[in-house]
């Protein structure tokens, strides 16, 4: 029996006490006489929400209760137990039998969830009424069993009783469940004939289901239709458009709403903000916020949850969190909704953070929650948080919901651990397709096409059928791996199986033959698509940047918005990049306007790619001015800022706003860890590169191969060529780069026979070369010497490697006989080269005019480079040198007037010195050092020294024409011997100075500074623009050979 055994006639004196009173009201205007009246507890039954609990008392006796005093008591009961016990006194007392206490009965178990006892209920009842029937109706269709819903409203017909208009609501909610469009409009036709149509409610119930089932022209016709709107009715068109996508047209329907008598409540305001979210528009998005404080519908949580939905899909999660923040109560929902607004932006440890937060304030999360913390420990690959959110979803009983389990594949999947992943997946007790897809796609993202093929295969065989995912999945393997022959092979799959026409297949497509190399057919694919959408833009403008046709894709951008295609942020992230690598300042300046217009300039991703491209243009100050602006910053937005003062060689900046990043408590990653070494690589901070190795140690992160690389080109570059070879031995696992670096340090280092014995040793661990290892190796030939080791590189790049010599490695072949004096071979190999000549391969050949003052040479190659790259004053300095060099002073000042005409400057040299952690620097003729005059009495004190042992000045380093005495002065005064004096003056005598030129160093300063190495018995490092000297007892290793 369902029905639980109670005490007799026990009932709660809450309830027994204005159950009482009830009837004595009652009693009273029927002129009855009645006992004392019980003393007034509460106004009335349904303000009260008694609910029969535990605390008992026996009915007072002689007074008859009547089914209305009955009735209220039952509508009071709040929950199962005091029902339970209100049925129970009514089965005593022999009430249960009637039919008004028996339908209400029932109507309240089914309103409490019951639905068990109600259908036992409503299954006693000879001839249920309406009420009966409707309430059955309601509660199958509210509790998601709508096929159940719908079988009673056809047993109710068969029956011979009425619909009403409490009936149809109900039965349209539950075609609305089923999506039974076919049902659903026999039911229409019903209504009409019970002329139920003009009805509000069941008018406002047809516009809901009519959008459900996705028919927006029925559902207008009958919201047309309608002589009476009420607020659902709006709300009901309203939240009908924004969730079909139609956002523009829920709008209006909005604006109308206000125009007309009815006033908009906080359910209408929720369901129109998701088409504000749909638009993408934060100025709409904010005038609907400011309408909501206004009506002060804020602290409405239904309200609160779609405003953060809505700021985080328009870019702005900043905002999002302050209308958390202010929410006065927080459900599941809003804790839910904030955290996946942090995973899906990618600011996955503020999820983690919020996460954390939620459980300390006893916030149970639910499966949805689970889905987007998986999530976040996948972006970061945060394996071990990951591991520990698992075994939360063991111990909280979710692991059994595919949608967990899924999203666990892909957390796992994500941190790398392929094996962890197929292991549970193998574990699931349910696998659906789209578990199937997060595996496979686990696989997908490492390039592992065929084991993707592979669960394909298994997948079929399990009976699921790959759908659109699967193939997109398959494609992303393709372009990760560069597979083009596989690719092709899913592209014919995707033909036979109609997937063509799929948009989210077509823009896969593009980039995965645009990621294989085939940019032409990937344009060719994406000019075919019969429908495009926002992503088949940026896919292809990504794919013109990406393969380096950069201007390509800025056009197709200005095409993009010339067809009315409205960009979103990921279209911003995509086209400034290409901005950048072109160095298009007014292109970005114009784009920056875009993302003002269309609101996204407070998205983090896009204002980092605004100072990305800020940067690499140049404008660092405007990429600072960005950057402070950032009311939100992630680690991505400071290693950008870190790597624009990197590149752009304010590199006191870099390591300063490293060491403001760790007091924002902002924790560096491997990529800030490698922009810092490169700072502190290209200024020769040796002392604060060592500072980076200790923290990289203390913080764990020297098993990282990228930091690794970054360690020994460091080292490398700051002269510690021994350090750089006792960081690669140590590195447990090396890649090409690896082998590169260090190379090319050798060759830096003027070691050349070293760096090409440590090619061959890299042959033999079997790590194929690329091209950027020939660069180094041939670079290393260059400062060497080493011609036919050159020639025999060059050729068997070919040959014996299949990778064709492109520009980079011809120049540095020119460079390579150029050096050495063979001018006339290097002008052959230009003019035979099977390239187009860059300005590479010409400036290779002009600074060996330089070298060898050859004029003639000189002037028609400064020809070539002045067409090529007429804004580059480079090369204007070194036709301009060369002239100088043999007192053609004419047109020494020739090629300065054609400098100022076209506003062009010489960069300046400068030199760094490190001292005490501290990164000092000089500019030629710099007075502006505190010690500047110790530096200049110490140069002149020690020209009088060199003087004495033999030293001559080369006044042809001197680029103006003036008399003897003041050539002295101004090579007195260029930056190398600035930095040298300093470091002199400032440590103790035998320590090494080592100092880093951003230019190539002179002449004269080269001989000076091995006149000072003998005289002040000191080792001297220089690292210039192109290699390292090391000077020791009046000697250079490169040997005068530079």
């Amino acid at each position: 029996m369902i029905l639980p055994e109670v005490k007799y006639r026990q009932i709660h004196i809450g309830i027994f006490v204005n159950v009482r009173l009830i009837h004595h009201n009652h009693a009273t205007a029927a002129g009855q006489s009645t006992q004392k009246p019980v003393k007034i507890l509460h106004t009335n039954v349904a303000k009260t929400q008694c609910r029969v609990t535990p605390l008992l008392a026996m009915e007072y006796p002689g007074i008859p209760l009547n089914p209305i005093c009955y009735a209220s008591l039952l509508q009071a009961c709040t929950d199962m137990k005091s029902l339970e016990q209100a049925h129970a006194h009514l089965a005593v007392c022999g009430l249960d039998q009637n039919i008004y206490l028996e339908t209400k009965l029932m109507s309240m178990y089914s309103l409490l969830g019951n639905l068990e006892n109600a259908r036992q209920l409503f299954d006693k009842i000879l001839e249920p009424n309406v009420f009966a029937w409707n309430s059955m109706i309601r509660s199958y269709a509210t509790g998601g069993s709508c096929e159940e819903a719908l079988c009673f409203y056809y047993r109710m017909q068969q029956a011979g009783t009425h619909a009403d208009n409490l009936t149809f609501p109900f039965v349209l909610r539950a075609c609305a469940g089923l999506l039974a469009l076919r049902e659903g409009k026999e039911i229409h036709c019903h209504i009409i004939r019970s002329g139920y149509e003009a009805d509000i409610f069941t008018g406002s119930a047809l516009v809901n289901f009519y959008f459900k089932c996705g028919v927006l022209e029925d559902a207008r016709q009958v919201f047309d239709k309608m002589s009476q709107r009420n607020v659902v009715s709006w709300t009901s068109m309203i939240a009908g458009y924004a969730c079909n996508g139609h956002a523009n047209e829920a709008l209006t329907l909005f604006h109308q709403m206000q125009e007309s008598d009815v006033k908009p409540n906080p359910v209408t305001v929720a369901s129109v903000l998701p088409a504000y979210a749909d638009l993408k528009d934060l100025q709409q998005g904010e005038w609907i916020h400011d309408y909501i404080i206004r009506n002060k519908y804020e602290s409405n949580v239904f309200v609160g949850v779609a405003l953060i939905n809505m700021y985080i899909k328009c870019g702005s999660v900043e905002k999002a969190r302050q209308v958390f923040d202010r929410m006065s109560q927080r459900n599941l929902v809003s804790w839910t909704a904030m955290i996946a607004g942090y995973a899906q932006n990618g600011l996955a440890s503020e999820a983690l953070a919020l996460f954390d937060r939620m459980q300390l304030e006893d916030m149970t999360p639910d499966s949805v929650t689970m889905v987007s913390i998986l999530s976040a420990c996948g972006q970061l690959g945060a394996i071990q948080q990951g591991k520990c959110i698992h075994d939360y979803v063991i111990k909280s009983g979710f692991e059994s919901d595919p949608f967990v389990g899924t999203a666990l594949i892909d957390m796992y999947s994500k941190c790398g651990s392929m094996d962890f992943a197929h292991r549970f997946f193998g574990w699931m007790p349910e696998r659906n397709a789209v578990s199937w897809n997060a595996l496979i796609a686990g696989y997908a993202q490492i390039g592992h096409a065929s084991k993707a093929l592979t669960l394909v295969r298994e997948m079929q065989l399990a009976g699921f059928m790959p759908d659109s995912v699967t193939v997109v999945s398959l494609l992303s393997a393709c372009a990760y791996s560069g597979d083009l022959r596989e690719g092709k092979c899913i592209h014919d799959y995707i033909i036979r199986n109609g997937f063509e026409s799929d948009i989210s297949v077509g823009n896969s497509l593009v980039t995965m033959y645009s990621k294989c190399g085939d940019l032409e057919f990937a344009n060719q694919l994406f000019h075919k698509m019969s429908r495009k959408d926002v992503v088949s833009w940026n896919s292809m403008i990504a794919a013109y940047d990406q393969n380096g046709c950069s201007n390509r894709a800025l056009a197709l951008f200005r095409q993009m918005q010339m067809e009315n295609v409205t960009p979103d942020r990921f279209t911003m992230i995509t086209v400034l990049p290409a901005c950048a690598h072109v160095g298009d300042l007014q292109q970005g300046k114009w784009i920056h306007e875009c993302i003002i217009r269309n609101g996204f300039e407070s998205d983090i991703f896009v204002a980092t790619s605004l100072i990305d491209m800020y940067a690499n243009c140049g404008r660092m100050e405007k990429a600072r001015q960005l950057f402070n602006k950032m009311s939100e910053k992630n680690v991505v937005s400071w290693n950008t800022m870190i790597a624009g003062y990197t590149h752009n060689e304010p590199i006191k900046a870099a390591l300063a706003l490293f060491h403001q990043m760790q007091v924002a408590d902002i924790t560096p990653d491997s990529v800030t860890l490698v922009s810092v070494l490169s700072a502190c690589a290209q200024s020769g901070a040796l002392q604060q590169g060592k500072c980076m190795h200790d923290y990289i140690l203390r913080k764990g992160f020297e098993s990282e191969i990228s930091v690794g690389n970054a360690l020994v080109a460091m080292y490398t570059k700051c002269g510690r060529i021994e350090s750089a070879q006792v960081v690669f031995d140590k590195m447990s696992e090396r890649n090409v780069v690896s082998w590169s670096s260090l190379i090319a340090g050798y060759g830096m280092h003027g070691h050349g026979k070293h760096a090409l014995r440590l090619f061959g040793d890299m042959l033999q661990t079997g790590t194929k070369p690329n091209h950027i290892t020939f660069v180094s190796v041939l670079s290393a030939c260059s400062h060497a010497g080493l011609v036919d080791d050159g020639w025999h590189y060059l050729d068997s790049m070919s040959q014996d490697y299949c990778i064709t010599p492109g520009l980079e490695h011809y120049a540095c072949m020119v460079d390579i006989l150029g050096r050495a004096g063979h001018l006339d071979e290097a002008r052959d190999l230009i003019q035979k080269m099977p390239l187009e000549p860059d300005a590479g391969v010409w400036g290779a050949l002009l600074g060996a005019c330089r070298i060898h003052c050859n004029i003639e040479l000189g002037e028609r190659v400064a020809k070539h480079l002045f067409d090529l790259e007429p804004e580059n004053p480079g090369y204007y300095v070194l036709l301009s040198n060369i002239y100088a060099a043999v007192g053609r002073w004419h047109d020494v000042a020739r090629v300065r007037t054609m400098m100022k005409e076209r506003g062009l400057k010489k960069p300046p040299g400068c030199t760094f010195i490190e001292l005490n952690n501290k990164l000092h620097s000089f500019v030629g003729g710099d007075r502006s050092h505190l010690q500047s005059e110790q530096i200049y009495a110490t140069l002149e004190a020690l020209a009088g020294q060199m003087k004495e042992a033999g030293y001559i000045p080369s006044k042809n380093f001197v680029l103006y024409d003036l008399e003897d005495e003041e050539k002295d002065y101004m090579l007195c005064g260029h930056s190398e011997k600035l930095a040298i004096a300093f470091g002199l003056i400032n440590t103790s005598p035998g320590t090494t100075i080592q100092i880093t030129k951003n230019l190539r160093v002179c002449g004269d300063c080269h001989t000076v500074t091995k006149f000072i190495s003998k005289i002040k018995m000191r080792e001297i490092v220089v690292r210039d623009a192109t290699r390292f000297h090391q000077f020791k007892d009046g000697f250079c290793t490169c040997g005068d050979y530079w």
